[in-house]
């Protein structure tokens, strides 16, 4: 008896681009850039398409360039390698759009955005305002898996841009350290957000996994389970069984 539904999670197609960009890209390949994107798209496309015809109903992007580019220093980055990254989100946003145009019915669409998670680090701050308005009114999924786990996130005033209809699962619990948070100091955070989306398009959830990479975060396997119950008692006791 089937009691759940399984996710499957890859990396956005702006993954592709964002680490490398101009200089992984062969011009003898691509002399017009408007060709990689395209093909980019295009090839998502076709895997979402596949991934339907297996059978896949809940797909998640995970994308950290989208939250990476509310970073300054992150801008200046790009901006030195010769693109235009006060616009870049747009075209990040257009891509998972291209991609997600033709999506089987009945396949569920999230996004995870986050900071940095390699062995319990991090390598961007800043909260989401500077992509908030694009990103939540135009980027064409059902939710938002956001990292909200200490400051460098800002705060939920870039949620009111948020559309009637979406989810937005707010990680509030840490998964880069063991020490457990205060389930009522969840609570509060969870109704601080609710000021600007209600709380049945509202969930809790850990900032981001516990093992980015092979090496782990720096928790043990009692941290990691002692955090989910965390969060599964705190979701209870604000939205119920």
């Amino acid at each position: 008896m089937k009691t759940a539904i399984p996710k499957l999670t890859i990396p956005s197609p702006n993954m592709v681009h964002y680490r490398g960009g101009p200089a992984a890209i062969d011009p003898g390949v691509y002399p017009d850039i408007e060709e990689f994107w395209s093909d980019l798209s295009g090839a998502y496309a076709e895997e979402v398409r596949r991934l339907g015809e297996l059978g896949c109903q809940y797909l998640q992007f995970d994308d950290t360039s989208l939250a990476y580019l509310n970073d300054p220093a992150q801008r200046a980055e790009i901006t030195e390698r010769g693109e235009d990254a006060e616009h870049l989100h747009l075209r990040y946003i257009k891509q998972i759009n291209d991609a997600l145009a033709a999506k089987p019915d009945g396949m569920a669409v999230t996004t995870h955005m986050c900071r940095g998670n390699f062995r319990s680090s991090w390598a961007a701050e800043g909260g989401y305002d500077f992509v908030a308005e694009a990103l939540f009114s135009e980027l064409n999924v059902d939710g938002f898996f956001l990292e909200y786990d200490d400051a460098r996130s800002g705060g939920f005033e870039p949620l009111r841009f948020v559309p009637k209809g979406k989810m937005v699962v707010l990680g509030l619990v840490t998964t880069k350290r063991g020490t457990l948070e205060d389930p009522e100091q969840l609570k509060r955070r969870i109704a601080e957000a609710s000021r600007y989306v209600p709380l049945d398009q509202l969930a809790l959830s850990g900032q981001c996994g516990f093992s980015s990479t092979v090496e782990g975060n720096t928790l043990t396997y009692d941290e990691e389970v002692a955090k989910l119950r965390l969060i599964v008692d705190v979701a209870r006791d604000v939205w119920g069984d």
